[in-house]
């Protein structure tokens, strides 16, 4: 018999598979037998983190069945970290956070999180980390590829096409036959699942939660999935649950388009400094003309010959910071003419400076375990409609159309092991949103902020950078913080307006900290 405060624990946990078990009503007594009770009475043993980490950085892992369905069977390790509230009197409860990804790992997301918010919110919660299920130290999957496999986002080229269609079959055969067995539990539901099941552990009746980009999906499906266990919930810089994965992908591209327009303008105002052009039509002609002198000579910048896909692929996020993207053309223009270049303006082309993981390709197999494993369905299995795409796409949009529509290695995915989720309730949350984002695009947010019928939103007009909180938009920031201390939201949807400090705060959400465990890690421009 399990105790009554284990069992009322337990069984809003136990109710999370029932959508997809054997039919018939599933109750707490004949779940516990299957073995889900042993999970929940686990007893974490907390240690200091690193010799090199505060004190208060505590670490520990737990157990998590494999397959929900299954509790008996195998089993994972899931890493999770703590920075306990600094004033217990005032503690409200539990708040976990996600960097984004997938495949991010996110266990040390309480120092980062302890650096941003406000005093109060420290006393207000324990702050909670965690490494999703395959994701660096939580029982971390492996494809065995190679530097060159992992390489998903491809242009579409006639002749390259069939030996990009081999690439991802490969990819799919590398995945099944060395991770097979593991990868299609490594799901957006079975990490909101494991998700619960920390709440659980930890003795808490709800879960507050701050999700970046891909963990604004995780965030939505766990507030499906235990609705009544979701207590203040951010979700910054949204995804379109109805989108995931294959549309969000495509969302770069069909996303692109305004921002590069918008940078011809921004550029064609400020002719004079750059020199890129007078009008938006000249500064356009500028760089598709880059473009095609690359085709013809690669561009050499920093001893990396770049043709016009690595340019037009390396520039897509790029081009949502105006300012940040004209510097760029400016210096790659320079290379173009023979001229001397600056190395660290041209990182975004040539890729250096990005930080390694372990094992090598622990953060792409864990990825794609998602975007193809969530929901395959999404993505055609005949490689003839993603060449047709790819070329309708790339006259579409012309930046990224193909990169983003061309062959895909979920094209050759075994199946979702069950359906995707349908994300539509009235949990309280809050959905927030920069107006050029260039992972999740203000559309994507919005859509998210629909399906969520009791969120309110808020909007950084003109806002620049992917991840919001904090950026010191005193408007934005502070919403986000009467949300958490108060658990009130807006009484209506806000707008906040950009000011140049708050993008700059925003885009530094972007790049890695000094701080181990900086709240958003390297965002790659192939991550949510």
């Amino acid at each position: 018999m399990l105790a009554a405060g284990v069992t009322a624990l337990l069984a809003p946990l136990l109710a999370a598979p029932q959508a997809t078990a054997a039919p018939g009503p599933a109750t707490a007594t004949t779940a516990a037998e299957r073995g889900l009770d042993r999970y929940v009475q686990q007893k974490p043993r907390w240690k200091r983190c690193q010799a090199d980490t505060p004190a208060a950085f505590q670490c520990a892992t737990i157990k998590v069945p494999l397959d929900y369905r299954d509790p008996g069977g195998e089993q994972l390790d899931l890493a999770i970290s703590r920075i306990r509230s600094t004033d217990p009197r005032k503690r409200h409860g539990v708040l976990l956070s996600n960097p984004g990804g997938p495949g991010g790992p996110g266990l040390s997301m309480p120092l980062g999180m302890r650096q941003m918010l406000p005093e109060a919110a420290l006393a207000t919660y324990d702050l909670i980390g965690f490494d999703p299920r395959g994701v660096g130290e939580s029982s971390p999957v492996s494809c065995g590829l190679t530097p060159e496999e992992e390489n998903w986002l491809r242009p579409y080229q006639e002749e390259t096409f069939e030996k990009d269609v081999a690439w991802a079959r490969g990819f799919a055969d590398k995945c099944d036959k060395k991770a097979g067995d593991v990868l299609p539990h490594l799901t957006t539901r079975n990490t909101a699942r494991d998700m619960d099941l920390l709440r659980a552990v930890l003795g808490e009746r709800k879960l507050s939660y701050v999700g970046y980009s891909y963990g604004t999906y995780l965030g939505a499906v766990y507030t499906q999935l235990f609705p009544r266990r979701a207590d203040r919930f951010v979700l910054d810089s949204a995804v379109d649950p109805a989108l995931t994965w294959r549309g969000m992908v495509q969302w770069w591209a069909w996303g692109a388009e305004p921002a590069f327009d918008r940078w011809t303008e921004w550029a064609a105002e400020r002719s004079g400094t750059y020199d890129l052009g007078a009008t938006p039509k000249e500064v356009d002609r500028t760089f598709w003309e880059l473009v095609a002198r690359a085709d013809e000579e690669p561009v050499v910048v920093d001893g990396q010959p770049l043709d016009g896909d690595a340019i037009r692929g390396g520039l897509r996020a790029a081009f949502f910071s105006p300012a940040y993207a004209t510097e760029v053309v400016v210096e790659l223009k320079k290379a173009a003419e023979g001229e001397p270049a600056s190395a660290k303006k041209l990182a975004a082309l040539t890729g250096k400076g990005k930080g390694a993981e372990a094992p090598a390709d622990n953060g792409t197999a864990s990825a794609f375990a998602v975007i193809c494993g969530d929901n395959t369905a999404a993505w055609p299995r005949d490689p003839e409609t993603y060449r047709r795409e790819a070329i309708e796409d790339k006259g579409r949009y012309p930046l990224f159309g193909d990169f983003a529509s061309s062959v895909k290695p979920c094209a050759f995915w075994g199946d979702s092991a069950e359906p995707p989720t349908k994300v539509r309730n009235t949990v309280r949350s809050l959905v927030v949103q920069n107006e050029w984002d260039s992972q999740t695009p203000l559309p994507s947010g919005q859509a998210l902020h629909t399906a969520l019928k009791g969120s309110q939103m808020v909007t950084v007009a003109d806002g620049e950078g992917h991840g919001v909180y904090p950026s010191g938009n005193a408007c934005a920031d502070g919403a986000v913080e009467r949300y958490l201390l108060t658990g009130k939201l807006p009484a209506k949807d806000v707008t906040c307006q950009a000011t140049p400090e708050s993008n700059a705060g925003a885009r530094e959400n972007q790049r890695p900290g000094t701080l181990p465990g900086s709240p958003l890690p390297e965002r790659a421009p192939d991550r949510f």
